[in-house]
């Protein structure tokens, strides 16, 4: 079904709040496997294209306008003239008509791109730039084609693997075999832990030395995530985590990952870094207030649900993160 906004819990409306979360899109997931309505899809002359160009070092780049604003959408018909050959994967329905996804290597999306006058746009960057809808079906068409590319060979037998439900299951091409595999999603954590009247904020070495961000780690097998915010929490910190509340989710397709957003409360303050953390403090509304507008602090950008725990525990201390005017803005 379509994600419909109207009528859902204060929770479920703060969630879509989160970059890539949202999106409005009815995958149809329990129609891809029927072969009729597949190939139905595929001849819909409503049909549209997302096109997405290998990156080896951000991974797959997405056609958007020469303004850098929307995405470029091949239409039915240019699709047929620039990429008759080209495999697509179903992403969903939005009212318009059906939408896919094409993966290309980078050659063949800088012809693509020149020949329509457009350009590609890296993830992070179409994050911030484009709007929701648009930033959030390139998240999805991204996290599948990273899986795709990951996954050509069986896990069990290592045979070559054929990809069905219009490329959102694979099957082991051995007969013998057939195991199926789908794509991965990979859960993660992430927290903003308060005490008292502060919160705990951390920063890694390879970050710039006044930035800081709230703490994340992956879920781990036979762990809940509720204990995985505690375990990880203490891992990186030494800080005792008490009660666990749940947040806000965000897809991180950067590759994988799901983050799990949640508050939680300290039960024992004392910081003890451990080994994957350069610092850790606890800090005040005050204090986050002043070194932001100071350019001495900066926080986690818009584009991850970080910047959201941080703007929603700041609101409880009657501040609004959005009103903080950095040096560089009031410049």
């Amino acid at each position: 079904m379509r994600f419909v906004v109207h009528g859902l819990t204060s929770i479920r409306l703060r969630a879509t709040t989160n970059i890539f979360a949202g999106l409005d899109l009815d995958r149809h997931a329990e129609d891809r496997d029927d072969v009729a309505w597949a190939q139905a899809q595929v001849e819909d002359r409503r049909s549209r294209y997302l096109l997405l160009s290998e990156d080896p070092r951000a991974g797959h780049r997405a056609l958007v306008t020469a303004a850098g604003d929307r995405l470029r959408l091949l239409g039915s018909v240019e699709q047929r003239a620039l990429l008759p050959q080209a495999q697509a994967t179903y992403l969903g329905e939005d009212g318009d008509g059906p939408l896919f996804s094409i993966r290309v290597d980078a050659h063949a999306g800088a012809c693509v791109a020149s020949e329509l006058a457009a350009r590609d746009l890296d993830l992070r960057s179409a994050g911030v730039a484009l709007p929701a809808f648009d930033s959030s079906l390139f998240a999805y068409a991204r996290a599948l084609a990273h899986w795709q590319v990951r996954t050509v060979h069986c896990g069990v037998c290592g045979a070559v693997l054929d990809l069905l439900a219009l490329g959102h299951r694979a099957r082991c091409s051995n007969p013998a075999c057939a195991t199926e595999h789908f794509p991965r999603v990979d859960p993660a954590i992430i927290v903003i832990v308060g005490w008292r009247d502060s919160c705990l904020l951390g920063r890694q070495s390879s970050w710039h030395p006044t930035r800081w961000s709230t703490l994340a780690g992956f879920v781990e097998p036979g762990e809940s995530i509720e204990d995985a915010v505690r375990r990880e929490v203490q891992e990186e910190s030494g800080v005792v985590v008490g009660e666990c509340r749940y947040h806000s989710s965000q897809p991180w397709p950067f590759p994988s990952a799901l983050m799990l957003g949640f508050e939680a409360s300290a039960i024992d303050p004392a910081i003890r870094v451990g080994r994957e953390l350069a610092d850790a403090r606890w800090f005040s509304a005050g204090e986050l207030v002043d070194g932001i507008v100071a350019g001495d602090l900066s926080v986690s950008p818009p584009l991850s649900v970080s910047h959201a725990l941080i703007a929603h525990w700041l609101h409880g201390h009657g501040v609004d993160l959005a009103a903080i005017t950095p040096p560089a803005a009031q410049a």
